[in-house]
């Protein structure tokens, strides 16, 4: 029982002493591992226009070289065709990027 004391302990006094990027990481590092359910929409104008279901993270694209962020996201998930909210046969989880600046997008979970 100590030990798990002393290890919660530990992990908190580490957490508190990183900087918010660091958390930010490492809160997506848990979140990448235990898992999430979420769901893209990309809008043109008010219209629908793609949707991807079933995607764990999306993530900010950084440099390569340099320590800067892209203004890009990446992710993987389910192309869901027919805008339902559910893998349906035929659909097929797929690779995808969009832009931070020109795009309207929605992403949020789905339980």
């Amino acid at each position: 029982m100590k030990l798990k004391l002393l290890t919660l302990t530990l992990f908190l006094g580490l957490f508190v002493g990183c900087t918010q990027e660091t958390q930010n990481k490492l809160s997506r590092s848990i979140q990448n591992w235990t898992g999430t359910n979420g769901t893209l929409d990309i809008y043109a104008g008010n219209k629908l226009v793609k949707r991807f279901i079933k995607i764990d993270k999306l993530t900010t694209a950084s440099g390569t070289d340099v320590d800067t962020q892209r203004p890009y996201r990446f992710g993987y998930g389910y192309d869901d065709k027919n805008f339902n909210g559910k893998k349906d046969a035929g659909e097929q989880k797929v690779y995808f990027e969009f832009s931070d600046y020109s795009t309207s997008y929605v992403f949020y979970e789905s339980k």
